[in-house]
């Protein structure tokens, strides 16, 4: 990870190091407090999948595929499908689709709204595996200019 060669500059490298774990802890909090305040699981989701971006473009797209590769990627992605589908099939067992099968809380409260943290969470794995997916084929499929290998 620390190959001079690949990626980007040593202030880039060391100022990544210290914001990516504050960058990701900050995905998480919008997505556990997106019932309660802007956010949610797309919005949590864009930005936990930047912080593993923010790793690809400091350190090269190496680095980043010893964290997250592809296959691991698309594992979370299709838990995400798989978790939203699921919660929204369990409440048909109340009779509809989606239906809120936990009981609700105070108004204002972390835990006060049903499902809608839990959507957020499967929505959050959807959006972040699949963004950071879309990055890797862009890296992967760029086209090179003239007198650059490939």
């Amino acid at each position: 990870m620390d190959d001079p060669k690949k990626g980007m500059t040593l202030i880039v490298k060391t100022i990544t190091r210290l914001t990516v774990g504050l960058i990701l802890l900050f995905g998480i909090y919008i997505v556990s407090h997106g019932h309660v305040s802007p956010g949610g699981g797309f919005a949590g989701g864009v930005i936990i999948s930047l912080s593993f971006i923010h790793i690809m473009l400091a350190f090269g797209e190496e680095a980043a595929f010893k964290k997250v590769n592809q296959g691991i990627a698309s594992l979370f992605e299709s838990f995400g499908a798989i978790l939203f589908i699921t919660i929204a099939a369990i409440g048909m067992g109340s009779g509809y689709f989606f239906l809120n099968f936990l009981r609700k809380g105070e108004p204002f409260k972390l835990f006060s709204s049903g499902l809608i943290p839990l959507y957020n969470i499967a929505i959050s794995f959807k959006v972040a595996s699949g963004l950071f997916m879309i990055v890797i084929l862009l890296m992967l499929l760029k086209i090179p200019k003239k007198g650059e290998k490939q």
